[in-house]
């Protein structure tokens, strides 16, 4: 008997709301390895708000999140990018000076005898 191996990430029944605004109500999602997933949808269907929740910016009003079969409940961001877990904001004017792997890597830059290196 083979042992199944959990989802590198499952969301169950998260709900988030706003002020007038149901943004996710009891939504379900499994993510396995080497898995590709893409979000689509209409503008409103939540799709923001999920990477969001995923992220550690909003917290869900109900529902669990695993990663790596182990219950997650991301801290915040930074706590959410150890674990793994990183997204790339749909706001392109963050930093509008900077390059886009710049960017990508904000708060991860590669590193080399402990300065910043851009051939680390």
């Amino acid at each position: 008997m083979t042992q199944q191996v959990p989802p590198l990430l499952s969301v169950r029944g998260v709900t988030k709301s706003f002020p007038g605004v149901r943004a996710l109500h009891n939504m379900h999602l499994e993510l396995r390895r080497g898995e590709v997933l893409a979000l689509v949808g209409e503008n409103g269907a939540g799709k923001s708000t999920l990477m969001k929740l995923l992220s550690g910016i909003y917290t869900p009003d109900q529902g669990t999140f695993e990663l790596n079969g182990q219950e997650f409940v991301p801290h915040g961001p930074k706590h959410a990018q150890e674990s793994g877990i990183s997204i790339i904001h749909q706001e392109f004017n963050l930093m509008p000076d900077l390059t886009v792997a710049q960017n990508i890597f904000i708060g991860r830059e590669p590193r080399r005898f402990g300065l910043l290196s851009e051939y680390a």
